[in-house]
C-alpha cells in the first residue's frame, strides 16, 4: 500500500524551505498542507499530535511522521540515495554536514520567530532588527570561510552538483536578502547563490510561490 507524501509547513520557514528544495531535486511528488505560524497553526491539537514540539515542518512518508529537518533530509538521502545530496568520500560528506549545521544550528535557531518575538518583547523592534541583522551577518561570513575548500568550484558548496549544504544555504539566504543583509560582498555565497537561482527545484521551491497574499491577488484577478 503506497502512502501519500504531505510536507507541512509555512511558507517562510527555512527548514520548510529546505524541504521542499530536497524533495524536488529528489523527484519526490508531494502534496504540501500549509501551517500558517503567524496564525498558530502549529499550536492547533491537530498539529502538536503529528509534532508535539509544536513545529514545522512535518514530513508524512512511508507511512511515517517525521520531523526536525537536518533528520528528514538524512531519511530521504539513505532511503531514496539517487540523486545524491551527499558526497561518496566520509571527510567531504562530513564538511557538507558542517556547513548545513552551521546554518541550521547556529544561525537559524536564534533567528526564528519565537527568539524575534521574544527580543521585540524585551527591547523593542529596532533591537528586534539588529538582532536578527547582525546574527545572519556573522553567519554568513563563517560560511564564507567554509566554503574556501578544493571541491568548491563556484557551482555549489561542495562540487558540481547540489548538495545538503545548498538545501540549508538557499533559505537562509533568503531571510538575509528579507531582513537586508548583504552577501555580494561574501564572493563564494554569491556564486553558489546565482547557480542554485538558475536552478529550476530551487527556483520551484521558493517561497514567493507559495506566498498566501499572492494566490490570494491572483485569485482576484481571475475572479470576473
Amino acid at each position: 500500500m503506497s502512502h501519500p507524501v504531505i510536507l507541512h509547513d509555512y511558507w517562510r520557514s527555512s527548514a520548510g524551505y529546505r524541504l521542499r528544495i530536497a524533495l524536488r531535486l529528489k523527484g519526490i511528488a508531494h502534496r504540501r498542507q500549509s501551517v500558517d505560524l503567524v496564525a498558530g497553526d502549529h499550536r492547533s491539537p491537530d498539529h502538536v499530535a503529528l509534532n508535539p514540539q509544536g513545529l514545522v515542518p512535518v514530513l508524512e512518508i512511508d507511512g511515517q511522521v517525521l520531523t526536525q529537518s537536518l533528520a528528514v533530509l538524512d531519511y530521504l538521502e539513505e532511503t531514496r540515495p539517487q540523486p545524491a545530496l551527499l558526497p561518496a568520500d566520509p571527510a567531504a560528506r562530513a564538511h557538507v554536514r558542517a556547513i548545513a549545521q552551521a546554518i541550521a544550528c547556529e544561525i537559524h535557531p536564534i533567528s526564528n520567530l519565537k527568539i524575534l518575538q521574544r527580543v521585540e518583547a524585551l527591547a523593542g523592534p529596532d533591537a528586534r532588527a539588529a538582532w536578527n541583522r547582525d546574527n545572519i551577518a556573522k553567519g554568513l561570513t563563517a560560511i564564507e570561510a567554509m566554503l574556501d575548500h578544493p571541491a568548491h568550484t563556484g557551482s555549489f558548496c561542495h562540487g558540481d552538483t547540489p548538495s545538503l549544504a545548498d538545501c540549508v544555504l538557499i533559505p537562509q539566504l533568503y531571510n538575509a536578502t528579507r531582513w537586508g543583509v548583504g552577501f555580494d560582498h561574501l564572493p563564494r555565497i554569491a556564486q553558489v547563490a546565482a547557480t542554485c537561482a538558475a536552478h529550476p527545484d530551487f527556483t520551484a521551491a521558493h517561497p514567493d510561490n507559495f506566498d498566501p497574499s499572492r494566490e490570494a491577488r491572483a485569485t482576484e484577478e481571475e475572479t470576473p
